[in-house]
């Protein structure tokens, strides 16, 4: 179960998502927690394009600038409700042992939804292979970011073409209510509603590097921001993981 359990360690980190690849830095097992409000100043940078889905890609790189991670995710945004949805067989990380990935598809952790929900202060994590679904509450700290307006400082830096859209490349400093700064470099694509359809950030020693493709300005289905009714929910990823393990060894008490 070795090689499981680190594969485990790798998946935590991606696994919620573009919104858990901004604490990729502080190696946090478990998406959304310690963030220090960094999915907060996520959605700010979406400015007043509040409902729309996209395709993004997500590049983590060293201190060295080489990529040590990089992934693809179906988003969607509602109304300051964000979602991503990560196939794990697509997931690109030399870090991973060969046979990690098999190891979570075979228990059916291979497609990991998170969903940031700012009004019910929580996360979910949602597995459509298990058929299964964490509530995971955010820290206060987090919780609290979410309801506050941080201040933003925009700086033009000059115009590039990013994927054939005209983009204003700006530079963006976040800081909240604590006088914590946050920096990014943010391209806003005039022709799509100012949609930041490339942003950097740097977090210490990490940068993450996200960019979004296929972007539809539609509202997606309410119903894609909630908990799945029929499937079972697990008080915190410790016990669901667990019970996937016991999945693995084959023991029939595993899906009780």
């Amino acid at each position: 179960m070795g090689t499981l359990k680190k594969s485990f360690t790798t998946w935590a980190l991606c696994a919620g998502g573009l919104l858990a690849a901004l604490t990729v830095n502080a190696q946090n097992p478990f998406p959304g927690d310690s963030s220090g409000g960094m999915n907060a100043v996520l959605t700010k940078f979406f400015g007043s394009n509040t409902a729309f889905t996209a395709r993004s890609e997500v590049r983590i790189l060293d201190k060295d600038r080489k990529e040590s991670m990089s992934l693809s995710m179906k988003v969607a945004m509602l109304d300051g409700k964000m979602r991503s949805e990560v196939d794990m067989t697509q997931l690109k990380s030399a870090e991973l042992p060969p046979d990690a990935i098999s190891n979570l598809k075979q228990i059916g952790m291979d497609r990991v939804v998170s969903i940031l929900r700012p009004d019910k202060k929580a996360m979910f994590l949602i597995y459509p292979g298990l058929q299964a679904c964490v509530n995971v509450p955010l820290p206060r700290e987090e919780a609290e970011a979410l309801d506050k307006e941080p201040k933003m400082e925009k700086t033009e830096l000059g115009r590039e073409t990013i994927d054939g859209h005209p983009c204003i490349k700006n530079k963006v400093i976040v800081t909240n209510d604590k006088g914590e700064k946050h920096e990014a470099t943010i391209w806003n694509a005039t022709d799509l509603k100012d949609f930041p359809v490339q942003i950097q950030i740097q977090e210490k020693d990490t940068t993450i590097a996200l960019s979004y493709k296929q972007v539809q300005f539609v509202k997606p289905d309410a119903k894609q921001f909630e908990l799945p009714a029929d499937y079972k929910q697990y008080a915190d990823n410790l016990q669901l993981m667990q019970k996937a393990m016991e999945k693995l060894q084959g023991n029939p008490g595993a899906n009780k």
